[in-house]
């Protein structure tokens, strides 16, 4: 018998090293373990409880705009260090190590580009980069998208994916961005100016608290975490049970924070059919 199962484990040992990794990923909300080609196909969908998988930003461009129509505006801005912030580690080595991790030179992508034959001007943050925090040069992009798009008479829209808020590594030059952000869009409110809002998991923070919380209609992906502090921290606060569902799309929903939950692959149809009754 012994022998029997030093030879089952063996096999099991051997059968383990034989399946290479980073073919599977593991649903972080039912935990089912998904074929990588098999999310691929689904819009990076989990097939069993729908849950919705953060995207790049040129992952919700490829899914949102015409193919080929991006333009990029304000690449050339990137974060500089005006605090030399050192702790736990310096903030200019951190930088560049998500500049290289991400490709991008900060946490967001702006420009224009067609929607259905429509142009718009577009923002896009991405989680990869120091969880999509609002520094200086995210703020500035989108204050930049928000002029531009008021000066053309276009619509705006932005999609948020910002886990991590103002950036503390920049102090009050990354918290002034929720008030010029915010400024921005009142300009193109005051002309006229339409802006959609679009909030994916997860979307929290001071991002939350300025811009993503001020479209003319907010839209979110089904089941995204929303919110300005986390359930956890808020329930260690308060030290009661927050409801079922707390800071997810459905609640907010309910709650009247939100306007739409729009499956994501349905996303583009949507926004082409809104525009198209706004008149933009």
């Amino acid at each position: 018998m012994k022998l029997f199962n030093r030879r089952q484990t063996a096999l099991a040992r051997r059968s383990k090293r034989e399946i290479p990794a980073g073919l599977w990923t593991k649903c972080e909300s039912c935990s089912q373990l998904i074929y990588n080609k098999a999310l691929d196909e689904s819009l990076r969908v989990c097939p069993k409880c729908d849950f919705h998988f953060p995207l790049t930003a040129r992952e919700r461009l490829a899914l949102t705009v015409d193919e080929g129509t991006f333009e990029e505006w304000d690449g050339d801005l990137a974060p500089l260090d005006p605090l030399q912030f050192s702790v736990p580690r310096p903030y200019a080595e951190k930088v560049v190590e998500e500049q290289r991790t991400c490709g991008m030179t900060d946490a967001c992508l702006t420009g224009r580009a067609w929607l259905e034959g429509r142009e718009v001007a577009i923002g896009v943050t991405d989680s990869r980069f120091m969880m999509g925090s609002m520094g200086s040069v995210v703020g500035e992009r989108l204050t930049r998208v928000i002029e531009r798009a008021t000066e053309r008479r276009v619509p705006v829209i932005i999609i948020s994916g910002s886990g991590g808020g103002a950036r503390m590594q920049e102090g009050m030059l990354s918290l002034m961005q929720m008030a010029k952000t915010s400024s921005a869009l009142m300009k193109l409110d005051n002309q006229g100016g339409l802006f959609l809002s679009i909030l994916t998991h997860p979307t929290m923070a001071g991002v939350l608290a300025s811009f993503a919380t001020l479209g003319d209609l907010i839209i979110a992906e089904p089941r995204a975490l929303i919110g300005f502090t986390g359930p956890r921290v808020i329930e260690s606060t308060i030290r009661q049970k927050l409801p079922e569902g707390f800071q997810r799309s459905e609640f907010l929903l309910e709650h009247g924070l939100i306007d739409l939950i729009v499956h994501r692959r349905d996303m583009k149809q949507m926004l082409a059919r809104l525009l198209g009754l706004f008149g933009a």
